[in-house]
């Protein structure tokens, strides 16, 4: 199946998708929230070939998730950085880690337990409204248009018919 470039598409999920879709990328991410900088430490960590993962970090670097820093001149090697819009990307892995947790762990337990260093305690994260506080379940939640969409102006129509619904 070929991918589809979904970068322009008037939703933030789909353009997300475009940079993060890609197995390799999270992963990347995932070590990189992890510690690890440097391409030999991805590649022992992450198993995967030389051209795919020079790949994926030329593409994370380009998209500016990650920076690339020199740490030596002979030969010439660099390292690899999380940017402020790399280390954004946490909550999403730390969501995808609940998931996880909930839905694919044996009866041997977790294999991988976020600790919160602040409050010194085991967590897991939740999507909170950030006006009321609350825990947000997809069905409480309804997506429609906002002021980037292309249809919303006002002579565009209402949301219902550009197809907003409940998720």
């Amino acid at each position: 199946m070929t991918r589809t470039d979904t970068s322009a598409w008037p939703c933030t999920i789909a353009r997300a998708v475009n940079i993060l879709g890609d197995g390799w990328n999270l992963l990347i991410l995932r070590q990189a929230c992890l510690g690890t900088r440097r391409f030999e430490d991805f590649q022992r960590a992450l198993g995967s070939g030389r051209n795919i993962l020079a790949g994926r970090l030329d593409h994370l670097v380009a998209e500016g998730l990650l920076r690339r820093v020199e740490y030596q001149q002979r030969p010439l090697r660099h390292e690899y950085r999380l940017t402020d819009k790399g280390r954004e990307v946490y909550p999403v892995l730390a969501a995808m880690a609940a998931w996880g947790d909930r839905w694919l762990t044996g009866p041997e337990g977790t294999p991988l337990v976020l600790h919160h260093t602040t409050c010194d305690h085991d967590m897991q994260a939740v999507v909170v409204c950030n006006v009321c506080d609350q825990p947000v379940d997809v069905r409480q939640v309804r997506a429609q248009p906002g002021p980037g969409h292309p249809d919303s102006s006002p002579a565009a129509g209402t949301a219902t018919d550009v197809g907003a619904r409940p998720v």
